[in-house]
Order: C-alpha cells, then structure tokens, then sequence
C-alpha cells in the first residue's frame, strides 16, 4: 500500500514535538494513551491516506486508532522513542498487512514502558531536577535573577536533547529492528519476551497502585485478617479486585459503571470494616 511521503527529519520532529503534550490527556483509565494516539495519528493518516475513500484501508486505519487507544504510560522525553518505532512498525504494517501480528505494535510498547519509564524518571525527575533547582534556589537565596533562569536552562537543555534523540533512533533504527525481527523465529521469541515483560510491568502495577488491606482482627487482636492473607500470598485483596475489574471488562461493562462500582463499593466496604 502506497504511504503518503514526509521527510524523515520532518517525521521525527512530528515525534519530539508532540511527546511534549503526551500528558495533556491523562486519564485515570489509560492514562496516557489519549496523548500517544496524539503522537501516532500523523503516521496513521499517512499510512491510509485513501481511507475515506476506500472501505478497506478506512478499517485498517481504524483498527490502528483502536490499537492506540490502549493503556500506555512512561516518561515523556522518552516516549518519543516508542513513538518513533512504533510508527516504523505502522508503516511496515501498511506496506504488507501480513508482515507480522499487529498485536507485537502493542506488546513492543508495554515491554518499552517499564524500563524507559525507570531510566526516565530516575534521570530526569531524581538527578536534573533536583540538580538544577538545587543550583537555582541557591543563586536565588543570595538574591540573584539568574538562579529560576539557571534552574530552567539545566532542565530544558537534556529533555530537548534526549527526547530528539530519542524519537530519531526509535524511527531509524526501528527499520533495522523489524527486518531482524522479520527472518526467522525472531518474531515470535521477541514476542514471548515481550508478555513475559508486559505481565511483570502489570503485576507489579497492582501490587503497588491498588492498596487495599483487611483491618479485621479476632481474638482480641491477637488474629490479623490481613497478615493471615499475606502469609498465603502476599497483595491477594489486591489481586482479587483486579480479577474482578478485568472479569467485569470482559464482560462489556462501560468504564463509568467500574468507576462508579470502584468508588461506592470501596466506601461501603470502608464503613463496614472489611477493607481499609
């Protein structure tokens, strides 16, 4: 299928500037998908450039816009660089449908996150940050202008360099990645490693995010529910709610009933002592 043609320079900078706005949507359900969908639609709509003319390119553009939507979340400055090699793999996929799954286009993207979100927020949050500011409230403390500009120089310079960067080698060096992954069994063993990656990002996610415990004690104390639970299997109540919310997902449930079901459910189990 014949791609509209923008130059590479002009694709990455598509990249780099709209990683900036990623968080512009954030949402409590996916979080930052609405603004990666943002970052992708350009490629999408180059990619099917006849789609309001031509049924089948309209439902694979549509396909690639639902398969966008899904959950994503990581680091700004480097979420430039899925962007740049997820949009090598639309473009492989529009070029031949059957290249590969396009369900790898998602697996890539939840195996990147974990990592680059760690690498990201631990450089850019946990050392430039603290760095710049330090140095900035330090010249600001002896009553000088330049410490709020220093402080923002320090920031700025890094995140435009390694969100360029970034979008640059995701997209260029995406081509190579795909021809490797395309010969042999490579395909199908980076997508076993991406599950594995994915499932561990996930798990960890609910062990963390979702805190919710047993108060309940019997025998005058002595006896916690909760550390009953957790010599069984560490995070169970945790594990179950997620079950449940996944099982209700599955079963068509529209996101403002789980909301809802999520916020009075866990206050009516609040005042009736069985989760805290």
């Amino acid at each position: 299928m014949a791609t509209k043609e923008v130059s590479t320079r002009k694709k990455i900078s598509q990249f780099f500037w709209r990683s900036w706005a990623i968080q512009d949507s954030w949402n409590y359900e996916r979080q930052m998908n609405m603004g990666f969908m943002y970052g992708i639609a350009p490629t999408l709509d180059r990619c099917y450039p006849n789609a309001d003319t031509d049924p089948k390119q309209l439902e694979r553009k549509k396909e690639a816009y639902r398969r966008h939507m899904a959950f994503y979340n990581c680091t700004p400055q480097t979420s430039a660089f899925v962007l740049g090699l997820s949009a090598s793999m639309e473009e492989e996929l529009a070029e031949d449908p059957n290249a590969f799954d396009p369900d790898t286009v998602n697996a890539v993207k939840t195996s990147l996150m974990g990592p680059l979100s760690g690498i990201g927020d631990s450089f850019f949050q946990g050392t430039i940050r603290v760095i710049a500011f330090g140095l900035g409230v330090s010249l600001a403390k002896q009553g000088s202008f330049l410490g709020p500009i220093l402080a923002m120089v320090i920031s700025i310079i890094p995140s435009v360099l390694v969100t360029w960067f970034a979008a640059k080698l995701g997209y260029e060096g995406g081509r190579g990645f795909l021809q490797k992954m395309q010969s042999g069994d490579l395909m199908d063993r980076v997508m076993y490693v991406c599950g594995i990656v994915g499932l561990m990002a996930i798990g960890g996610m609910v062990a963390t995010l979702i805190g919710a415990t047993a108060p309940a004690t019997f025998a005058g104390g002595a006896v916690k529910i909760q550390k009953l639970l957790d010599s069984i299997m560490p995070q169970m109540i945790p594990l179950a709610l997620t079950g449940a919310m996944y099982w209700l997902v599955k079963k068509n449930v529209k996101s403002g009933w789980i909301l809802a079901i999520c916020i009075f459910g866990g206050i009516l189990l609040s005042v009736l002592g069985v989760l805290a």
